[in-house]
């Protein structure tokens, strides 16, 4: 791996985290550590694993190389005199199916032979029973942490709500925190007696308790909450940011995060850096004086955050994003493309290759399984379902509806790629239908928007990928523009506030939708739409393919 550039000046000249209690220590509670003596201290941190074991078709991230990567960093530390903390922002669930349909047995165990040593949980760790996530905790070399997840019932506390580290006589409490957004994005049936409290609430009763009885030198918190850019979250639950600004400064020294799925990588104050690509330096947000990171999603990077502590004073001296085995697209001469490393090809470690690759095989293996039946052909053949509303592309529309708790949804005829015979349904049918691999989001928007945003989607030419597939609304479309629109059968009120479905790809403007990621009604709620049709399918069989046959609700002059 070739060695990299630190922004080093900025960081050095920024806020420092002033430890609390350490002044003001009795003799029994001295710190381990010795005064004027500088200890190096370095948080490697990954979030929103989201079942990505294996590397991808290109060769791209994957837990093998990971490992290599992670162990190249160690020995580099270790050789410095310094020592480190691998942490998880959360969200090991839901992602792939060769990882879901073994319970992310092969990640868990994984994450063991990466060395982690702590995990916030994340919302998808609830997409499964509790049982599974026990079975989870069982395999889990680490704790995985969350102060704000209550029994309902007992009033206690489910889950570890912090942890202790001792690092060079450095004391450093690592606290779990978890969006309460769970409760709205959750599967209610096995969720219903979780109580996901303000976890910005529990941390300052948290870190009042730990000051008290454990005195640490560092408190770090490990979130899934989200980073939004000076706070703005929309309808989402408050984030990392909230929570940095509602805390006494110097209260928290960093947040490892997660949720929002991005590279936390700012440009100056409360200012994304939208031109950040893989391989960049990287500047992390700080708030109130607490350092907040996230590294984007799935294993693509590893954070690595390089602090000095010297007299109970921690100093981040550098920050990195570093890639793993990410590509690029080139163009080569004779003007054709090729996918090369952004950076030298980290190596995948051998054993930990060797240990995934029967979890890889079994996972493909059970695609052939299957999951449902229909009594009727699912219709998806490109020269149909971009041409008018079929019963799979309503069917499709109508799992996304289902699972995001919406009034109605699109689904572009792009994203169905084929159909789905009478008989047997297979895991690997519904991989063919919907091979990409996109998030179901949902937008909360006016009546007046709805119009708005119709009037552009709803008016795409067939014979396009663009031609929009409806379910729980119907219109009349004619001369460019939509009228007669009924939500859920009733006329669509313009003050009333509706909320629908559409794949990430065309939520961020693909297909020439209008862009509604920046919406503050908007939610990637993370779920993959192949596992959502799955699913869908599985608690809906036998299909009836009549009941999703368009019944005239689109009407087209």
């Amino acid at each position: 791996m070739k060695q990299r550039l630190f922004a080093k000046t900025a960081l050095t000249a920024a806020v420092l985290a002033t430890l609390s209690g350490c002044a003001s220590q009795a003799d029994s509670t001295a710190p381990s550590w010795q005064a004027d003596e500088t200890y190096k201290l370095t948080i490697l941190h990954t979030n929103d694993h989201h079942g990505r074991f294996w590397q991808n078709k290109y060769g791209e991230y994957g837990m093998a190389a990971r490992k290599t990567l992670l162990d190249q960093i160690r020995t580099e530390v270790a050789a410095q005199g310094g020592t480190t903390l691998l942490l998880s922002g959360g969200d090991i669930n839901t992602g792939v199916p060769e990882s879901d349909l073994q319970d992310a047995e092969p990640d868990f165990k994984g994450m063991n032979m990466l060395g982690y040593d702590a995990m916030a949980l994340g919302n998808h760790e609830f997409d499964n029973p509790l049982e599974v996530l026990r079975k989870q905790e069982e395999w889990a070399e680490f704790p995985m942490l969350s102060a704000n997840i209550y029994d309902k019932e007992t009033g206690e506390r489910l889950f570890q709500p912090y942890q202790i580290f001792e690092q060079q006589g450095i004391k450093i409490a690592v606290i779990g925190l978890t969006t309460e957004d769970t409760a709205k994005i959750g599967n209610p049936e096995y969720i219903g007696d979780v109580d996901f409290r303000d976890p910005k609430a529990e941390a300052k009763k948290l870190i009042a308790e730990l000051e008290e009885t454990e005195n640490p030198d560092v408190i770090i918190a490990a979130t899934h909450m989200g980073h939004y850019e000076n706070g703005n979250r929309g309808v989402n639950a408050p984030g990392d940011v909230a929570l940095a600004r509602y805390l006494e400064e110097g209260d928290l020294d960093m947040i490892v995060g997660g949720h929002s799925q991005e590279p936390v990588c700012m440009e100056g104050p409360n200012m994304y850096n939208k031109n950040f690509n893989p391989g960049d330096e990287c500047q992390p947000d700080q708030q109130n004086g607490t350092w907040i990171v996230q590294a984007h999603e799935w294993g693509k990077y590893v954070g690595r955050a390089d602090f000095e502590f010297k007299n109970g004073e921690l100093q981040m001296v550098s920050y990195d994003l570093i890639p793993v085995n990410l590509k690029k697209k080139v163009k080569l001469a004779d003007g054709s493309k090729k996918r090369v490393f952004i950076e030298d090809e980290i190596a995948q470690n051998e054993e930990v290759k060797t240990f995934l690759q029967p979890y890889q095989e079994r996972g493909q293996a059970q695609l052939n399984i299957k999951i449902s039946e229909s009594n009727g052909k699912l219709e998806g053949d490109r020269n149909v379902v971009r041409f008018k509303q079929t019963n799979l592309g309503r069917l499709i529309a109508a799992s996304h509806m289902q699972r995001a708790k919406a009034d109605f949804a699109v689904m572009n005829s792009g994203g169905v790629r084929d159909s789905i015979a009478a008989g047997d349904i297979t895991y690997k049918d519904v991989l063919t239908v919907q091979p990409f691999g996109n998030i179901v989001t949902y937008t909360d928007m006016s009546g007046k928007e709805i119009m708005d945003y119709l009037n552009v989607v709803a008016t795409k030419p067939v014979d396009s990928g663009a031609y929009a597939q409806f379910y729980g609304i119907s219109m009349t479309v004619q001369n460019g523009a939509v009228s007669n629109v009924k939500i859920g059968g009733k006329p669509l009120s313009l003050t009333e506030t509706y909320r629908f479905t559409i794949p990430s790809f065309n939520a961020a403007g693909g297909d020439g939708y209008p862009k509604v990621t920046g919406h503050p009604g908007h939610v990637n709620t993370g779920f993959v739409d192949a596992e959502v049709l799955k699913e869908y399918l599985q608690a809906n069989s036998p299909i009836d393919v009549n009941k999703y046959a368009p019944k005239g609700e689109m009407v087209y002059k």
